[in-house]
């Protein structure tokens, strides 16, 4: 998906998509491909894998610890940080890659968007195999891949549509879903969600099942998708010319202003703030919040679950998975951000693709280490679930380290990393359809 200069070892190929030609790039649902020399901005496929390395070493945080504490701190400050807002990040760069795969900055027409729509579908239904065979493990819902086979899918009518088109999609997505979402799960009885699960074969087999994909998951496609068809348009524009940077320098902080400025406003004002935190877990009881994260299967998910029952204060709120407008917006301005901010510093600091170039791998094969990392979390000693208990700075930063040293090592020596691999092999079915 990327390419970069001889001394980044690790992206070394021309750029074409986790799940890169002019063609996908590497997140937990696609992996890279290649395009023509000189087609696209090096930094700003590179600006991608990094990008995707900083969302990689966010979901660990999210996964591993540090546990927050009464007091607080600069771990509690890190977790807040990444907390829903890496996987959001990722989605977004998903739906960067499916512009990749389907072409850019024209999409593919004819034979040829047929195979990079059959790709997509592919590479769907191996997340999907992948993503729920995770989930029958003690990972339970916390795990990303299952959904962006979903959001894959849902996104195959988009592929042909211009930059402008997707922005507005995903502008409307981000006004309306969150609503009729909160609409459509207050309309959900439990005998409702055990009859349509009981019809849902995925469901029996792993516990999260169509309408976890759909709505009442951790990660639901009808509020995410928000953040893939933002990745798309964002695939489509030409992040090397100085306007588009500007327009997104701008673009992004006013989102992040607006969606957690006005959301704090308006929470105060009307006393929503108070009614939120009457509902929040006591976080001065801090074996109390360690069971809670652990019965859930991630930090994040008491906050997203605590707001999205019966209280619709939770539409006003900004907190990690609510899923409401002011969280979508203000994710999104921190994903445009980070993105923008990365590609240029890549762009005019070449020497600081040298220095990254570890981290710059692990962007690179990020299915194999998102899968990796969680069969490590329950692999630990005592540990079957996530967070572990044994969850800490330290043993977040084992896994940073980790997962730097082994992409930067099997780089060296290999184009793709393993999983992406065997997920570029896979998709060459594609190449029969006419």
């Amino acid at each position: 998906m990327t390419e970069t200069d001889s001394a980044a070892k690790a992206p070394q190929r021309p750029a074409p998509a986790p799940g890169a030609a002019a063609t996908p790039d590497h997140d937990p649902a696609t992996e890279s491909a290649t395009a023509p020399a000189g087609t696209v901005s090096t930094a700003r496929l590179v600006g991608v894998d990094l990008a995707r390395a900083l969302a990689v070493f966010g979901m660990f945080a999210v996964h591993v610890g540090p546990f927050p504490t009464p007091g607080g701190g600069v771990g509690d400050w890190f977790l807040e940080l990444a907390s829903g807002r890496a996987s959001a990040l990722f989605a977004t760069l998903a739906g960067f890659s499916l512009t990749l795969i389907a072409g850019r900055p024209e999409p593919r027409t004819g034979a040829a968007g047929r195979r990079a729509r059959a790709r997509i579908v592919i590479r769907a239904v191996i997340l999907l195999v992948v993503g729920t065979a995770l989930a029958m493990t003690d990972f339970g819902g916390a795990g990303i891949l299952n959904f962006y086979a979903v959001y894959f899918l849902l996104a195959l009518p988009l592929l042909r549509l211009r930059a402008r088109t997707l922005a507005l999609i995903a502008v409307a997505l981000a006004f309306v879903t969150p609503q009729l979402a909160y609409v459509l799960r207050a309309l959900l009885t439990e005998s409702l969600v055990t009859t349509i699960d009981g019809y849902d074969p995925i469901a029996r087999l792993s516990g999260v099942g169509v309408l976890d994909f759909l709505l009442t998951g951790l990660y639901p496609a009808i509020t995410w998708m928000t953040f893939v068809v933002t990745g798309m348009a964002l695939g489509r524009l030409d992040l090397s010319s100085g306007t588009v940077r500007r327009r997104l320098a701008l673009a992004g902080p006013a989102l992040i202003a607006f969606g957690y400025g006005v959301s704090w406003l308006v929470l105060r004002v009307t006393g929503g703030d108070r009614q939120i935190a009457a509902t929040m877990p006591d976080m001065k009881d801090f074996e109390a919040l360690k069971d809670a994260g652990a019965s859930a299967g991630a930090f994040d998910m008491p906050v997203g679950g605590g707001l999205w029952g019966p209280d619709a204060w939770g539409l006003l709120a900004a907190e990690p998975h609510t899923g409401s407008t002011f969280d979508l917006i203000g994710s999104l301005g921190i994903a445009i951000t980070v993105l923008l901010c990365l590609t240029v510093a890549l762009d005019r600091l070449p020497a600081l693709r040298r220095w990254a170039a570890p981290v710059i791998a692990v962007g690179t094969m990020s299915l194999t280490l998102y899968v990796g990392h969680i069969l490590v979390i329950l692999a630990l000693p005592g540990e079957s679930a996530t967070p572990p208990r044994s969850a800490s700075a330290a043993l977040l930063f084992c896994f940073v380290l980790g997962a730097t040293l082994f992409a930067a090592t099997w780089s060296r020596f290999f184009r793709r990393g393993p999983l992406e691999h065997l997920l570029t092999h896979a998709t060459r079915l594609a190449n029969r359809v006419r």
